[in-house]
């Protein structure tokens, strides 16, 4: 039988061309203006987003960019751009990369693929986020299947499932944590992306489960299918248990708030400035709904959460990077991809 002739595409979150205000004004308005991240009617969503947020956002955001940002341009993109290359040299298929928010697009990457394999007969679409979410990974994939259906392309998509529970990405995960832990710590802070609570409600597909019924995470349901929350427990859970970390020296919480809604709790910057007050001193800190450093973890986590958390009378912060380039997360995506051969 003749091999199918294959392309990968990694699909990350995207980035502002520069830390200029424009450039990230812009970057703002894609990004907010996406049904799936503001849930809102499109008139509203346009005065709130065009004439409130991304005016007042954009110069703050621009700074924060500036902080992080290094000689090779942003975090995320040169990280993206890394982990392409080191798949690369795992697999025969050739590799593209696509952002939601931003170039390189999904259907440049289409085309990138077509010029390097003409006959192109499928796509592996790889998702970078381990769970769903309808801000993120679902928003992401939509994107690509339109893409791939506007572009009329004549090769079949096939999309990486999330891999929040998936054995290669919480041994990657555990292992990449490790060496962190041979530090003098009181508690390990697993923090994780916000999501309004009303987005739990949107994508429970049985619709009388997520947080309606008590313990709703720890309560079998399809539900859990498309639950954020649930996975994020999940993902917290084991790869605790593979770290052998105790109970009562971890615990979760939700960052990136955005707006006055009620976003999943317990809030990471609350609870980065209440830890010191219950004896902790010590705090290891990661943030595994992001599989590449970007800045909401160089940023938000290790500058401004590093400040709450030491103002508050800590006295050591430890941000654990994501899982970037680590090599058993490039040979965890090369194994999945295999695993679609057919």
């Amino acid at each position: 039988m003749t091999a199918t002739k294959r392309g990968i595409v990694l699909m990350n979150l995207g980035s502002p061309d520069s830390t200029r205000v424009k450039d990230v004004r812009r970057y703002l308005n894609e990004f907010l203006m996406d049904e799936r991240v503001i849930d809102m009617p499109w008139l509203g969503r346009l005065l709130l987003v065009k004439g409130i947020i991304v005016p007042f956002r954009a110069p703050k955001s621009a700074h924060a960019y500036s902080t992080i940002w290094t000689a090779a341009g942003s975090p995320l993109m040169v990280l993206s751009k890394q982990l392409q290359e080191a798949l690369q040299q795992q697999v025969t298929e050739p590799v593209a990369l696509a952002m939601r928010y931003g170039a390189p697009a999904p259907w440049t990457a289409y085309d990138e693929l077509l010029e390097k394999m003409p006959g192109l007969e499928e796509v592996v679409l790889v998702p970078l986020y381990p769970h769903y979410a309808m801000s993120s990974y679902e928003t992401a994939v939509e994107y690509a299947k339109e893409a791939h259906v506007k572009g009329k392309y004549a090769f079949k998509l096939t999309v990486i499932p999330p891999y929040y529970d998936n054995t290669l990405y919480l041994d990657a995960l555990a292992a990449s944590m490790k060496p962190y832990l041979q530090q003098p710590y009181d508690h390990f802070l697993f923090s994780y992306h916000g999501v309004p609570e009303r987005h739990i409600h949107k994508g429970d597909i049985t619709g009388n489960h997520c947080l309606k019924v008590n313990n709703c995470c720890e309560v079998s349901s399809e539900a859990h299918k498309q639950c954020y929350r649930h996975q994020c427990l999940v993902t917290t859970k084991k790869v605790a248990a593979l770290l052998e970390i105790p109970a009562q020296k971890y615990s979760f919480s939700f960052q990136s708030r955005l707006g006055r809604d009620e976003w999943l709790k317990p809030y990471t910057a609350q609870r980065l400035a209440e830890l010191p007050t219950e004896g902790v001193k010590n705090l290891l800190v990661a943030c595994p709904a992001f599989v590449s450093d970007c800045l909401e973890t160089l940023e938000e986590i290790a500058e401004q959460g590093k400040e709450t958390f030491m103002q508050a009378g800590g006295e050591s912060f430890t941000m654990i990077p994501c899982l970037n380039v680590h090599p058993m997360w490039v040979k965890a995506i090369a194994s999945w991809v295999k695993d679609n051969e057919k």
